[in-house]
């Protein structure tokens, strides 16, 4: 397989949406073409989406009667199918489908759906497709939710041998104590710089830049390399294969060839 040339996007809930929380239509375009020219390069792309609750709440008002895991699902439910018709869309002015994959952390837990889904991506990214990956939220009970979408786009990062995971947030990459940007983390440093990590959570999201410094060392382990860079900026995505990107890349052990 191609996996020299295979990346993972993963693009965070406060990306994709503006100050009020609704969807942010603008930034879906502009991640939409920049997986566009990155597939024209050659590159196969998976993207691992968040912002379905988000595009939910922009259509629908819940009774506070409710309860609130059954508000979430409900307004992921039906925010997914928005966010997708979007998605598909703009993937469609290019002449690209988008594929819908929903998985459950029992999905990569279980070897016979692990091996299934690996064979689906595979199918997949063939042709002109973008396999768009999301939680199916809908069914998935609390000790089978993901911590959050970094963790579920690690995996599939490692499922599909990826040379790269670009995650897309709201920071700068990784902060230092004064507030700059850490470029690089290393084997070497990674210790000292996980000492700047606060546990804050992002709002309407799981996961905060702790749940990313795990995913991202735990991948930089296994030999992929993983930048983190702010996706309002404008060719974030670019940019971070291009190495231009001002944002944090952690850069796997060197592996035997």
């Amino acid at each position: 397989s191609n996996s020299m040339n295979r990346i993972v996007i993963k693009v965070g809930t406060k990306v994709l949406t503006k100050e009020d929380g609704a969807l942010d239509t603008d930034m879906v375009r502009r991640v939409v073409e920049q997986i566009v020219s990155l597939r024209k390069d050659g590159t196969q792309v998976v993207l691992v989406t968040s912002g379905a609750m988000g595009a939910g709440k922009s259509l629908l008002t819940l009774a506070d009667t409710l309860a609130e895991t059954v508000q979430k699902q409900v307004f992921a439910a039906v925010g997914q199918v928005k966010l997708m018709n979007m998605y598909a869309e703009f993937f469609a002015e290019h002449d690209f489908l988008c594929a819908q994959v929903l998985a459950t952390k029992e999905d990569f837990r279980d070897e016979v759906h692990y091996k299934n889904m690996q064979n689906c991506f595979e199918g997949l990214l063939l042709d002109n497709v973008v396999p768009i990956v999301n939680e199916n939220d809908v069914v998935a009970t609390t000790e089978l939710l993901f911590t959050d979408n970094d963790e579920l786009a690690g995996l599939v990062a490692t499922q599909l041998s990826a040379n790269k995971l670009i995650i897309l947030t709201t920071t700068d990459g990784v902060l230092d104590k004064y507030g700059s940007t850490i470029p690089e983390i290393t084997a070497q440093n990674m210790g000292e710089a996980a000492q700047y990590i606060t546990p804050d959570k992002s709002t309407g999201g799981r996961g905060g830049m702790a749940s990313k410094f795990t995913v991202a060392s735990n991948l930089a382990e296994k030999g992929i390399e993983v930048s983190i860079v702010n996706g309002k900026k404008e060719h974030a995505v670019t940019d971070a294969i291009a190495g231009r990107a001002a944002g944090t890349v952690f850069s796997p052990k060197a592996t035997q060839v």
